[in-house]
């Protein structure tokens, strides 16, 4: 689950990350009134979940109230396209507005979980203000990280060390190391997945500041947090992903191509997906089902897919082993006669109560594309899908 830049700075502020002065707007006349309040001059940016907002013009400096007024009223009810929102771009329906101030230097601050390591991992380098990735391909040895053991935590050393590595030493070194701490504990204390401050800047007055801010937490982590998610945005998500959380489906993830997916397994699904692509065809969804004996949330699933316009096809690939087939296939049925699954839709079941799902599927008179194997089953779907 991501946070907004203004709720990402509002969290690390209350751990004691020092953060620009700043308000959040919904209207021009709200920020035009912040911006009065803080000064005059000032910067309003876009909110929305996606970075590169700078160059996309979602980031916008303003010398007096009257322009931070008009900034507002360019960037609300528009939507913001940049290099990670994807084509369709992301609604701005709000602006952050905050103090200018001058930066001496930029660095990067953030803390993410290490797969390969199985725990948190701090990152810090002094090349801040561009992407951490383009960092880590160019010139590595930039990068600085310090893993945090669970069970001891982030010790105060290891700031240091960040903080020295990073050439904040002197009189910077006692605030750069209580903002690395702060942010080390944010993150932990929230269950996050992603929690990034870039840049981090060193003002020409002797301040460290959180000029930007991300923060992402771990979705199976909502109900310790729930005063935390419901923060949440929706209006940032893809509208099918919204539909599907709200069914109860839980692993749907719209993609760019036409041929929807129904499977069980996240393996069979990737597999699915690559046997699809293999064959000249694009997936338009992943969706694992898991171990579902419900038709009712079988339809359901197929009525998610069905309603994407992207879809030109449907192939639903089972492997039954805990999952019934003949479950899934009267979810099918269900979905086809209900009026939810007007696409062709390939269909390829193996497994527990395979002759009982076939059964159904027989009896049941719909016009479906059968298949018996793996790539059989792709190969029909692209086929059809064109």
């Amino acid at each position: 689950m991501k946070l907004h830049e203004y709720q990402a700075k509002e969290l690390l502020a209350r751990y004691g990350v020092p953060v620009p002065n700043g308000k959040v707007a919904r209207t021009p006349d709200e920020a035009e009134a912040a911006a009065n309040e803080l000064g005059g001059k000032v910067v309003v940016k876009a909110q929305v979940h996606a970075g590169g907002r700078g160059k996309a013009g979602g980031v916008k400096l303003a010398s007096s109230a009257a322009e931070a007024r008009a900034a507002a009223e360019a960037l609300l009810g528009t939507r913001l396209v940049t290099h990670q929102s994807g084509p369709q771009g992301q609604p701005v329906n709000a602006v952050l507005v905050e103090e200018q101030f001058e930066i001496e230097r930029e660095l990067y601050m953030g803390v993410i979980i290490d797969n390969s390591a199985g725990m948190p991992i701090v990152i810090a380098s002094a090349s801040g203000g561009m992407d951490i990735e383009e960092v880590a391909e160019k010139t590595p040895e930039k990068i600085f990280r310090q893993a945090i053991d669970p069970t001891i935590g982030f010790q105060g050393f290891q700031a240091r060390s960040l903080a020295f590595a990073t050439g904040l030493d002197g009189d910077l070194n006692r605030p750069a190391v209580s903002l690395i701490t702060a942010l080390a504990k944010a993150f932990l204390e929230n269950d996050g997945s992603l929690a990034e401050i870039n840049p981090l800047a060193v003002t020409k007055d002797g301040r460290v500041l959180a000029v930007d801010a991300k923060f992402s937490a771990d979705d199976n982590a909502d109900f310790r947090h729930k005063a935390l998610f419901e923060l949440a945005d929706r209006s940032q998500e893809d509208a099918l992903e919204v539909e599907a959380k709200d069914a109860g489906i839980e692993n749907y993830v719209k993609l760019d191509g036409n041929i929807g997916c129904l499977v069980n397994g996240a393996g069979l699904a990737m597999a699915t997906m690559d046997a699809i692509q293999f064959e000249g065809g694009m997936p338009a969804n992943f969706l694992d089902i898991g171990t579902q004996n419900d038709p009712a949330a079988v339809s359901a699933a197929l009525k998610i897919i069905g309603a994407d316009p992207d879809v030109k096809a449907v192939l639903i690939n089972i492997f039954g082993g805990l999952a019934r087939t003949d479950v899934i296939a009267q979810g099918l049925v269900d979905a086809i006669k209900g009026g939810l699954l007007p696409q062709p839709t390939v269909v390829r079941l193996a497994g527990t109560n395979v002759s009982e799902g076939m059964r159904i599927l027989d009896e049941s008179g719909l016009d479906l594309i059968r298949a018996d194997g793996f790539a059989e089953a792709a190969r029909k779907a692209v086929a059809a899908a064109s």
